[in-house]
């Protein structure tokens, strides 16, 4: 992750108006953009981290899921109905990380 992180500093250095858009954009559909609460959108943005195999993506959304109220069991849920769109390997690949995320044994 501390790569992700240096890049990240890197390019709110070097592209601050960008980022700040993003950063603006993101706040805007969170705050303003629609009928889903708080836990469903976190939710929705696990599922297609790992859908899409983003993973640092996927550790993010696991920590922000569960600062905004998921649960681990909702998380996990969500990861399992991965499985019979995006395939079981990304599945097993996603809970992997939740439970390094998490500790869970």
């Amino acid at each position: 992750m501390k790569k992700i992180e240096e890049n990240l500093d890197y390019f709110k250095k070097h592209h601050s108006d960008i980022y700040k858009a993003y950063q603006d954009y993101g706040k805007m559909l969170h705050e303003k953009g629609g009928p889903l609460d708080g836990k469903t959108r976190w939710l929705i943005k696990v599922a297609v981290s790992a859908t899409c195999g983003y993973e640092y993506a996927l550790r993010t959304h696991i920590k922000k899921a569960l600062k905004n109220g998921c649960t681990v069991e909702e998380i996990e849920h969500a990861l399992l109905l991965v499985g019979p769109t995006a395939g079981f390997p990304k599945t097993m690949h996603s809970i992997m990380i939740l439970r390094e995320e998490t500790g869970a044994q």
